[in-house]
């Protein structure tokens, strides 16, 4: 099946269906209740079910049909004596929805089914719809159409409706220890609270210039300083870079903040939320991911990125090296120098060549230095660094967090170097946000803060290797018409 497929010729003309359907079971809930039923008996309980119709087998005087509801599939055994308008109960395409009444039976040959005693067309299918056997074997396809996907690829209906649990079982579990969810703005009228580039839009009626969240951070802070002592958004962000099989524009992030907690505290909290997910959604911390073997089981490693970088590339880095050497030993590397880099990127883009993807983990990659990471709180022992960490699991990102930076003389210095480093050239530097200067000023006591890629933690435990599998819609090109054909008139 291709995404340009034209509507089957024989579409018939329209169906009348009712305007609603009363359904009693679920296939799951007739499986769980007569499963054990022996090969050959009847149960004379009588059940209604609604679904599609995924696979028809006319074998004359019987037809065999599959019916899928969201729960599963069961077996219609349909003989022409007993079955209501059979003959066109036998014409009925794949992918039609239709609801059944009758008895549940199983089999001489042991398969759990209903036996039709009344059944009704609740919505026809006018594309060729394809069958479970074959799916839709082009990618493209199978996100742009994943109304039909889901259906088809069982794979694609697990992982999407695990990541539907992963989100509940999280929201939970921090409700479990105290933390409060909230909503915050997705319109800002500064692009601030991560190192990213946004996208833009305009508000006509108050003329105003506003941007779509890169993160919810400096929203989600303010509410500390109101007193929120343990919050957090499940949030939509969006981010205006590059698609790959880890980034979509479009994304979601978990962000909390943990007052009187510091990094340390943040980094227990992340191999705890992660093992408990594991445990939940797969059975066991230890799972296999991309065919290699991946232990979650806390408590995780924990290395400087300087410890790593010497570690894996045999550099001997400092944050308090020359900068024109650090700038050799990069182009060395093959990456590209820019004028405004100093020590501190040099060293995060030289961590990031030689040694992240070489990272399986999971481990936390701590002690970013102060350059790269302007909302972090200046280590307590090492000048130059920050307590920052990020887990890295399966040689990718996983989550970004460190103890805050409460000190608001010191936070609008760093906005002022983000503005520096916006004049020349870095298209994702923070924009000044005075009133989060001004939140600060009113106190912000010492906090833990955790951002984690949703859309990367559902990838991780159920083994999805691109974003596009565990996003619902995936931002796609357009098709190459720029919109879908239209369906053919009856």
């Amino acid at each position: 099946m291709s995404d340009q497929e034209e509507p089957s010729p024989e579409t018939p003309g329209a169906v009348e269906v009712p305007y609603r359907f009363d359904v009693d079971s679920t296939t799951a809930k007739l499986h769980e209740q007569w499963d054990s039923l022996g090969d050959g008996e009847e149960t004379g309980a009588e059940v209604t079910v609604a679904g599609r119709l995924m696979l028809r087998r006319d074998q004359g005087k019987i037809v065999f049909g599959v019916l899928q509801d969201g729960t599963g599939r069961i077996q219609l055994f349909a003989p022409a004596k007993t079955t209501p308008r059979f003959e066109e109960f036998g014409k009925l395409s794949l992918g039609d929805w239709i609801g059944v009444t009758g008895e549940v039976i199983k089999t001489r040959r042991g398969e759990l089914s209903i036996r039709p005693s009344a059944w009704t067309v609740l919505a026809t299918t006018r594309r060729p719809f394809p069958d479970k056997w074959h799916g839709i074997s082009d990618p493209d396809t199978r996100y742009r159409q994943r109304y039909v996907d889901m259906w088809v690829s069982e794979d694609s209906n697990r992982t999407l409706r695990a990541r539907s649990r992963i989100m509940s079982l999280t929201r939970r579990w921090l409700e479990d220890r105290e933390f409060i969810e909230v909503e915050t703005p997705v319109f800002h009228s500064i692009a601030s609270g991560a190192l990213a580039r946004p996208f833009s839009t305009h508000h006509n009626a108050l003329g105003l210039d506003l941007f779509l969240r890169i993160a919810p951070e400096l929203y989600l802070k303010r509410l500390t300083v109101g007193g929120f002592e343990r919050v957090f958004e499940i949030a939509r962000v969006f981010r205006n870079e590059g698609i790959s099989t880890r980034h979509n524009p479009e994304f979601t992030m978990l962000e909390l903040y943990w007052a009187y907690a510091d990094y340390t505290d943040i980094m227990e909290l992340v191999e705890q939320l992660v093992a408990y997910l594991a445990v939940e959604i797969t059975g066991s911390t230890t799972l296999s991911y991309d065919e290699r073997e991946l232990d979650l089981a806390a408590p995780w490693r924990r290395a400087s990125m300087i410890e790593l970088i010497e570690e894996h590339a045999g550099l001997a880095l400092s944050i308090d090296m020359d900068r024109d050497e650090l700038a050799g030993i990069a182009r060395e590397h093959g990456i590209e120098v820019k004028d405004y880099y100093g020590p501190g990127k040099l060293i995060l883009e030289i961590y990031e060549k030689t040694t992240e993807a070489e990272l399986w983990g999971p481990i936390f990659v701590t002690d970013y230095p102060k350059e790269v990471s302007p909302l972090s709180r200046e280590h307590r022992t090492q000048p130059g660094l920050t307590e920052r960490f990020e887990a890295i699991v399966a040689g990718r990102e996983l989550c970004n967090a460190f103890s805050e930076l409460v000190d608001p003389d010191e936070q609008l210095a760093r906005f002022h170097d983000q503005e520096a480093e916006r004049a020349a050239g870095d298209a994702e530097a923070m924009g000044m946000d005075l009133d989060y200067i001004r939140a600060l000023e009113y106190g912000l006591p010492p906090t833990g803060g955790l951002g984690i890629g949703m859309d990367r933690l559902v990838m991780l435990l159920t083994g999805a290797t691109t974003i596009r599998d565990v996003v619902l819609f995936p931002t796609l090109r357009p098709e190459q018409d720029g919109v879908a054909e239209a369906p053919s008139e009856s």
